[in-house]
């Protein structure tokens, strides 16, 4: 969900974020910046968001804090916030669906 979300803020197309090569820059920031909103707004351990990226725990562990460190410039925070701050509401809204019998 992350993933999808982020791609769409930063307008880059979803298989370029599901590429095994790093790719460009914008396409490696938006990666590591669905990765580090994997792990802070989920709770995902790096190990899990891993297998779910298709990548090493290390290679995520360097994303969040590349991410993190970022977090300074006013309007990447705005983005990151707000992209966090959808990604939780999205949660809770299917958290609280009932769910249809046979399902």
């Amino acid at each position: 969900m992350a993933e999808v979300a982020t791609a769409a803020a930063a307008r880059i197309p979803l298989a370029g974020m599901r590429a095994a090569n790093r790719g460009r820059k914008p396409v490696a920031l938006a990666r590591q910046t669905a990765m580090y909103l994997t792990h802070v707004a989920f709770g995902l351990s790096l190990t899990r968001v891993g297998v779910c990226f298709g990548r090493d725990r290390t290679t995520v562990r360097h994303a969040c804090a590349l991410i993190e460190d970022r977090r300074d410039d006013p309007g990447l925070e705005f983005g990151l916030t707000a992209l966090e701050t959808a990604l939780l509401a999205t949660m809770a809204k299917l958290g609280n669906q009932p769910v249809e019998a046979g399902r």
